[in-house]
């Protein structure tokens, strides 16, 4: 073989590890999800959202910053003491219907978003508790004469992370409409409401809700902290409230802060 030759067949063999590089960086690239500047911060806390989220957990935009952290919605579902039935009026990517699911709960998941329903589907054949729950495509303002439940669990939309920028986060800034008329509609499904808020919501306004009954309703307010960054304020409505604690020694309210 000729002194050209050899060089010929080098130049050969280093342009085909010179594709095989390209190719596999883009075969890498292409791997990694898709994730805008908006989320990428959410991305990097993916894990605390879905602890199985390498097994195919699916989430649009807004769902990585609106789904509630596993170990909180873990928390809401320990919380459901009153049982049977929970309608998630809100259910999202279903963070809190699997949770509610995965305790024995009979959960009615609704969100308006076709899209959404159907990853939060996805989600919950995941975690194995899609049989648990009735997933509905629906208003749930509309839908709500028509439900019935044991505990009706509220986690409306904040208004997407600008709600960080508001020092005092009132009721009237939740969606689709103000947190009075959500918790009013809630009350035709049941007493029992777990209300999943900003950590900056107006605490007061939250008391309020309870007076809207008649008789007016136990209520009582946790902070809910993740790796000790406190990440919202849940809400205890009926018998939901003063679980775990001994109600002829307790204040209306009580303040709960978790480690």
């Amino acid at each position: 073989m000729t002194t050209a030759s050899r060089r010929s067949k080098k130049r050969r063999k280093n342009r085909k590890r010179e594709v095989n590089i390209r190719a596999k960086c883009r075969t890498d690239k292409e791997s990694q999800p898709i994730i805008s500047p908006k989320v990428k911060k959410y991305w990097r806390q993916r894990y605390s959202l879905f602890s199985r989220y390498d097994e195919g957990i699916k989430m649009d935009e807004e769902g990585w910053f609106s789904v509630t952290p596993e170990e909180i919605a873990v928390r809401h579902a320990q919380r459901s003491v009153a049982g049977g039935v929970v309608v998630d009026c809100f259910a999202g990517m279903g963070g809190n219907s699997i949770q509610f699911a995965s305790l024995g709960y009979h959960v009615v998941a609704i969100d308006i978003d076709p899209g959404k329903v159907k990853m939060a589907l996805d989600n919950a054949k995941i975690y194995g508790v899609d049989n648990n729950i009735d997933f509905i495509v629906g208003d749930f303002l509309q839908l709500a004469p028509f439900l019935k439940g044991n505990v009706a669990f509220l986690s409306p939309p904040w208004g997407g992370p600008s709600y960080k920028m508001t020092e005092n986060f009132t009721l009237d800034l939740l969606k689709p409409v103000d947190g009075y008329t959500l918790f009013q509609v809630a009350q035709t499904i049941t007493p029992n409401i777990i209300m999943f808020l900003p950590r900056n919501v107006d605490i007061s306004q939250v008391e309020e809700l309870s007076w809207l009954s008649s008789p007016p309703l136990n209520v009582e307010i946790e902070e809910n902290y993740v790796n000790g960054f406190l990440k919202g304020i849940t809400a205890y409505f009926g018998n939901a409230a003063y679980w775990g604690v001994n109600q002829e020694t307790s204040l209306h309210h009580i303040h709960e802060v978790l480690g």
